[in-house]
């Protein structure tokens, strides 16, 4: 008996019988689509952060043309941002199956010999490290920076960011090369199963069939059946974080999915706690603090007690974040940011915002606001939320709420407010 080839180098080396170009066409079709979705919804994401107004919000350096796409954030629909993120995260954990499966199927690819028989071959292994390697690390950063789990270097931003064009990149030439064949093959088998009731006999050389495989103990179909299980799974046990209400339960992957913020009117989901922010009882008592307005007319210092007085405005809005969890609409009660901006000399069309914040620990301890963010009548400080007062977790004395804005850009514990260039 012929003893079996021990270095992955050798197609033998490879014995399982699942591996074909039908098993492995099927999964990057998926992908295509998928992933296309993901880049679309991740650069809207980014978009959404307000990147252009630097040095504030996240500003990634040199982007340069691959910032080509950035425009304002818009504030219609008010669940804009509660949609497309949702959609991004959940779609990239439902995908992580299929990913796997894909490059399982194609690893004896990446050992094959010699590793360049052409200028065009090196030029397709080279874009199939690139792809391989891009996609294991945005789909990795991204599902640590859904648990909160920051044990990359850097910023996840801008490595996300760059590492989103890389893959993508990649992809595109690898779906470029490889999308027909795909096609091809999903086609043919589809033929072939309805004429010849599948028998592979009847279909040309597979050169991802292992010359010497292992007795099959599932079918191909039934592989792809366990893939799509997989993706299911992961798919009912997170999308309850953005749908929000009764499905939130069902989030058992989600870090905010099943967590209880307690109960009465501001009972809903929080992402920072005072505790986690270091935020002490003196610091927003109200006899002491105090909220700073900066504007071309000068400073105003004010009082929670001042603030109330002012003209106060209603609006039903949500709240979501990055990592994919969102709120159900609350109603938040407070000052318009525009009012405030008439405050110090903005009136009519109010400028962009700087937001200050009492935090001292975490990221975005202040943030940017675009001029039409200020100016939607719906784009509060809010000091109350369902009919009470703040709650120290939601930002008490005071925070912001804009419609369709990430959540880390609804800054709480607000300290000062600066209109004007930044």
């Amino acid at each position: 008996m012929r003893e079996p080839p021990r270095l992955p180098t050798s197609p033998g080396f490879w014995r399982s019988p699942l591996r074909g170009l039908s098993f492995t066409s099927v999964l990057g079709l998926v992908l295509l689509v998928g992933i296309t979705v993901l880049f679309v919804t991740g650069l809207v994401s980014y978009a959404a952060y307000n990147p252009g107004l630097s040095p504030v919000n996240d500003q990634t350096p040199d982007k340069g043309v691959l910032g080509f796409y950035l425009f304002a954030w818009p504030t219609d629909p008010v669940w804009l941002y509660r949609l497309t993120q949702g959609v991004h995260v959940t779609l990239g954990i439902t995908l992580v199956p299929v990913l796997l499966a894909k490059l399982w199927s194609v690893v004896p690819k990446l050992f094959e010999l010699p590793p360049a028989r052409s200028v065009a071959h090196a030029l397709e292994r080279i874009s199939l490290l690139l792809l391989v390697g891009g996609g294991l690390f945005e789909f990795t950063t991204g599902v640590l920076n859904v648990q909160l789990d920051y044990v990359f270097p850097g910023s996840f931003y801008p490595l996300h960011f760059y590492g989103a064009w890389v893959f993508f990149a990649a992809f595109v030439a690898h779906a470029v090369l490889k999308a027909p064949t795909a096609l091809r093959t999903v086609r043919r088998r589809l033929t072939a199963d309805a004429s010849t009731g599948g028998d592979p006999s009847t279909a040309p050389r597979d050169a991802l069939v292992s010359p010497r495989p292992d007795p099959p103990t599932v079918s191909r179909r039934g592989a792809l059946g366990l893939v799509g299980g997989g993706s299911l799974l992961l798919f009912l046990t997170t999308v309850g974080q953005s749908l929000g209400g009764p499905f939130r339960r069902t989030a058992l992957l989600a870090p905010h999915g099943t967590a209880d913020p307690g109960g009465g009117p501001n009972g809903f989901q929080i992402n920072k706690t005072a505790a986690y922010a270091r935020i002490t009882p003196a610091d927003t008592h109200e006899d002491s603090w105090r909220l700073v307005v900066t504007g071309r007319a000068g400073t105003v210092r004010l009082s929670r007690a001042e603030l109330l007085r002012l003209p106060l405005h209603s609006s039903s809005l949500p709240i979501a974040c990055v990592e994919g969890w969102s709120t159900a609409d609350q109603w938040w009660h407070g000052v318009r940011l525009r009012d405030l901006a008439a405050l110090v000399g903005h009136d009519g069309d109010p400028p962009d915002l700087f937001v200050e914040s009492l935090q001292r620990h975490g990221a975005f301890r202040h943030a940017a606001l675009r001029a039409n963010q200020v100016a939607d009548p719906r784009s509060l400080l809010a000091l109350q939320v369902n009919g009470e007062d703040l709650s120290p977790d939601h930002g008490h004395p005071a925070r912001i709420i804009v419609p369709a804005a990430p959540g880390v850009l609804n800054t709480k514990w607000v300290a000062r407010l600066t209109f004007g260039d930044l």
